[in-house]
């Protein structure tokens, strides 16, 4: 991720550097994140207890991070009183963290899931499906912090449109799980536990388009949540 983007100046060189400060740890914290679900989806694929731990353990660094950055973000509304797109940014990073706090609860799920599958054979199977989905997902969040590292509206849209390829992978998942179960009632406890973990890859996905429309937001300053992605392309284009 690209981290030196600049931000408008201020009379305050304090301000700037409150501002940018802030900025950096948003993108520390989503790197932390990226690794978690990098990390998750390894545990997984590679039925290593030992990674799926780290998983587990790393979500109260993430819990920490976003307690403190949204400490910092209260401060500078309450002192500094933002205006434009100074309080946009404010703002966007409040809301883009709680989505990366989100994101590393679902890494977490992963984790935890992948625990009580260590020794399964057929849970390990099991999630193999699972591959394809992660890697769309790891993509879509990897474009999404991308974008907000620079603030780049035309690769946050294109982002999102990732994540209808999300949905169609993570429907098509749970009807084969299904059908499995169906088939073979002896598989139900791992396919659950599968169908979890890619209900949690499909979560990620979701937060990962709710950063690419704070980043709108952030940018243009346009509000783009619960429209269609045609018209949410409209919007920021007029």
């Amino acid at each position: 991720m690209n981290q030196d983007t600049p931000l408008g100046g201020h009379i305050s060189k304090r301000f700037d550097n409150e501002l940018e400060d802030i900025r950096h740890q948003v993108l520390a914290m989503g790197g932390l994140v990226e690794t978690q679900v990098s990390n998750g989806l390894r545990g997984l694929f590679e039925s290593d207890s030992e990674i799926a731990q780290r998983v587990v353990q790393d979500d109260d660094k993430v819990d920490r991070m976003e307690v403190n950055i949204d400490d910092q973000c209260l401060k500078i509304l309450a002192r500094r009183q933002p205006a434009a797109s100074d309080l946009r940014l404010v703002v966007a990073i409040i809301k883009t963290i709680n989505d990366l706090e989100r994101i590393g609860d679902q890494a977490e799920k992963l984790g935890r899931n992948q625990l009580e599958l260590i020794d399964d054979d057929a849970g390990s199977s099991h999630c193999m499906k699972l591959e394809h989905l992660g890697e769309l997902v790891s993509k879509m969040l990897n474009k999404a912090l991308d974008s907000f590292a620079r603030m780049d509206v035309d690769e946050a849209l294109k982002t999102i449109g990732l994540d209808e390829k999300i949905n169609d992978e993570y429907d098509g998942m749970m009807r084969q799980l299904i059908t499995h179960m169906m088939e073979d009632p002896r598989t139900i406890r791992n396919a659950l536990r599968v169908s979890w973990c890619a209900r949690a890859l499909e979560r990620i996905g979701d937060h990962s388009k709710n950063i690419c429309e704070h980043v709108v937001f952030l940018v243009q300053g346009k509000d783009v949540r619960h429209i269609g992605l045609k018209e949410q392309v409209e919007m920021a284009s007029k």
